[in-house]
């Protein structure tokens, strides 16, 4: 009876012992997936506080481990195409890492990486100025800057210098050859006369340039207009004409101006007045004699991207001529600093070749855009489209004309059709709105204003 006492509660005690252990697994197993859901999925191996420095630097940031696997990456550095897949695929970057993770040694240089997958739209390499510390004991940090936008800056500002300079040498040279000439021919009345009067040209010449050089400065810096006031359309087009009015006279070159009147824009009127006045200039310049120069007004249904009208109404300024026009590779350029199509008109005439920069900077501070129809040999038409103005107060003609406008402005879902128009359609290469290269009739110019 003993024995099987004894048996019993050794039975019951091997029980008991089974079941405290299964129950100490399943707490165990519990409690382990307790610390696995209350723990972040990913501990971060990086020394506390790096992460909230590397989230606030302007710089590209990469962080590589040990293996040179990426251990973490800003999203810039994914967007410039360097690290894919878990890693960097810049040779240059990982032999860079490789050498600081060695010797500990903060490295810095510039690289060009035009290999495929790291360049620009159109297919240009860019710059970046890479930096490479150690980061703790196994850990490298990389940083990356963009150098390419600062590249491009840099040499605009050294083609710019050059230009400036190589555009004054030529009026100051020659002033100090002419001075020299009045010098030797103190006696000769009739030779000083005739040097005194090319002096005049070169100096009228070198104000030109610095005074446009000094527009071209102030319309770049003017970013946002200060204190725009309305600026009548008719009284700049008056003002462009009579600027050109002894040139055309020269050349026996019409001037004549129609379209809508009435027409109001927000601005700058010094600036846009400078605007418009180049582009008359420019056309009564490289016109032929004896031919036309065109300049119409009107308003157009603005459009987005897509061609769909977005509801805002434009004022298209067009000015058009009948001269040597300009060549399709010329087209591309008209609009860069001091570029000329023809050299030896331009230093005939006096110009600069800041001319038609300032007008595109104009047109882009006032929210608006230049652009060029041109065929060798025909002509050309510059338009300018700029946001429709209110007019100002007492002004019952333009409020009149505004209205009209604004009554066929309606939204569109789809293309903005051409606003209405009386004048003769243009040919298909020209853009609509612009005037035909023929001469103008009465019935394209209406009310013209005619200059002889």
């Amino acid at each position: 009876m003993d024995l099987n006492v004894a048996a019993a509660a050794c039975a019951m005690a091997g029980l008991g012992v089974g079941l405290t252990a299964a129950l100490a697994f399943r707490w165990s197993e519990r409690e382990q997936a307790r610390s696995r859901a209350g723990a972040t999925p990913h501990e971060s191996p990086l020394p506390p506080g790096v992460d909230t420095v590397l989230s606030v630097l302007r710089s590209c940031a990469i962080v590589l481990g040990d293996g040179d696997e990426v251990v973490k990456a800003s999203s810039s550095a994914y967007a410039m195409g360097l690290v894919r897949g878990g890693r960097v695929v810049v040779d240059e970057m990982l032999q860079l890492a490789r050498s600081t993770r060695r010797d500990g040694e903060i490295r810095q240089v510039d690289l060009d990486l035009p290999k495929p997958g790291l360049t620009r739209v159109g297919g240009d390499p860019f710059a970046v100025s890479v930096r490479v510390a150690p980061l703790g004991s196994r850990l490298v940090l990389v940083l990356v800057d963009d150098l390419t936008e600062a590249r491009r800056i840099e040499a605009v500002r050294r083609d710019f210098v050059a230009n400036v300079s190589h555009e004054l040498k030529t009026p100051v040279g020659a002033l100090s050859l002419l001075s020299e000439a009045v010098l030797d021919a103190s006696d000769d009345p009739e030779a000083v006369r005739r040097f005194a009067g090319r002096m005049q040209i070169e100096s009228t010449r070198l104000t030109s340039l610095v005074q446009e050089i000094i527009d071209l400065s102030r319309v770049q810096d003017d970013r946002q207009l200060p204190d725009p006031e309305p600026v009548s359309v008719d009284e700049l087009v008056a003002e462009a004409m009579d600027r050109s009015r002894h040139q055309a006279a020269a050349k026996q070159i019409t001037m004549a101006a129609g379209g809508t009147t009435g027409l109001y824009l927000d601005g700058n009127r010094g600036q846009l007045a400078a605007a418009l006045g180049n582009l008359v200039e420019n056309a009564v310049n490289y016109s032929t004699p004896r031919t036309r120069v065109a300049i119409a007004a009107r308003t157009v249904a603005g459009v987005d991207d897509k061609g769909y009208a977005d509801g805002s109404v434009l004022v298209e300024i067009s000015v058009s001529d009948q001269g040597i026009g300009i060549s399709e590779k010329d087209r591309e350029r008209v609009f860069e600093r001091f570029y000329r199509v023809d050299p030896a008109r331009s230093r005939a005439t006096g110009g600069t070749g800041l001319g038609l920069s300032i007008v595109k900077h104009v047109a882009a501070s006032h929210g608006g855009t230049v652009s060029v129809w041109s065929v060798e040999g025909q002509g050309s038409t510059f338009t300018l489209r700029l946001p429709v103005g209110d007019p100002p107060a007492g002004a019952p003609q333009a409020l009149e004309a505004h209205q009209a406008h604004q009554a066929h402005q309606a939204p569109q879902a789809h293309p903005a059709p051409q606003a209405p128009d009386t004048r003769p359609a243009p040919e298909p290469s020209r853009p609509p709105g612009s005037l035909p290269v023929q001469e103008p009739t009465a019935a394209s110019l209406p009310a013209p204003e005619v200059l002889p």
